[in-house]
């Protein structure tokens, strides 16, 4: 199964502002590098924790239909199933009714049911179904956890000031931040 974003967030969930006021910087010098840490630090988060901190749009492709009637869904907090499909071997789609899914807003790891009968199979092997899907815990930074925020505004702060450690691949995640974010991990099946 493959997740693919369609549409990434509209904003950050930190503003350059805030994370400025946390990092206690007054000048304008950095900003374009603290602008990329901010987005480096949702980025990291949501890979730790498979989670999508702002609203996002997302595409699930799968070979085949579960028999269980069960799809689990990565990233989470999962909001709407907005459409889903087929493919046909002749590479025609059939479109298939969001209504004949239901899911656990909830649940982490999200999943969306649905009656096997109920859906067409695909005709293609690789790829027969896709699933777009809205997921994220809102369209500003008011909605995501403060926790989540709290662990990027320690991440840029780390990063900020040991900027030879972003480049490094056995850099590790400070305790702090990895305390913040581990209630929040969504395990795979």
């Amino acid at each position: 199964m493959a997740s693919i974003m369609l549409t990434g967030p509209a904003a950050e969930p930190l503003t350059l502002a805030e994370a400025k006021d946390f990092l206690r910087v007054t000048q304008d010098d950095d900003d374009s590098v603290i602008t990329a840490l901010i987005a480096s630090a949702r980025v990291l988060v949501e890979a730790q924790t498979r989670r999508a901190l702002i609203t996002q749009q997302w595409r699930i492709v799968r070979d085949a239909w579960p028999t269980n009637g069960r799809v689990w869904i990565a990233p989470s907090p999962l909001i709407a199933i907005t459409a889903a499909r087929v493919y046909e071997s002749d590479g025609t789609t059939v479109t298939i009714d969001p209504e004949n899914f239901a899911f656990n807003a909830a649940a982490a790891p999200a999943h969306v049911s649905f009656a096997p009968w109920a859906v067409p199979q695909p005709g293609r092997l690789t790829g027969g179904i896709e699933i777009d899907i809205t997921v994220g815990y809102g369209g500003d930074a008011s909605a995501v956890p403060e926790p989540l925020r709290q662990a990027m505004r320690l991440l840029i702060a780390h990063w900020y000031e040991n900027r030879a450690v972003v480049a490094s691949t056995t850099s590790v995640l400070p305790a702090s931040v990895s305390a913040l974010l581990a209630p929040f991990r969504v395990v795979s099946l």
